[in-house]
């Protein structure tokens, strides 16, 4: 069942972002930006969590799982170390899947041989 809640909550958010693409003028950096914005305002007021223990990953690998991530890094960064955490908590949380998307565009970028246009 974990797998299916997991399956349809992320289902569930990827639709929202095609729908947004498909029927807005927003371009996917908005989408992208919002979505990020969302998950931190959704986990500080306190809406995020249940359904991240509902859905496991299928809420924490979309990009409201990221800015819930970056929430959840200053949450426990402001209890440890007072205002700096406020700073430093998001990106120290964050910093792994920071450091992969670098890594791994990095490679494409070698791989594919991009062009400007």
């Amino acid at each position: 069942m974990n797998y299916f809640n997991a399956f349809w909550v992320g289902g569930l958010i990827c639709l929202i972002g095609q729908i947004l693409i498909d029927k807005t003028k927003l371009t996917p950096a908005r989408i992208l930006t919002g979505y990020v914005v969302m998950g931190i305002i959704l986990t500080a007021i306190g809406v995020y969590e249940p359904v991240v223990e509902y859905a496991g990953a299928g809420a924490t690998v979309p990009l409201l799982g990221f800015g819930y991530s970056m929430a959840k890094g200053v949450e426990k960064a402001v209890a440890a170390d007072g205002l700096l955490g406020a700073f430093t908590g998001g990106l120290s949380s964050t910093a792994g899947g920071i450091a992969a998307a670098v890594f791994f565009s990095l490679i494409a970028a070698f791989v594919f041989k991009p062009k400007t246009k």
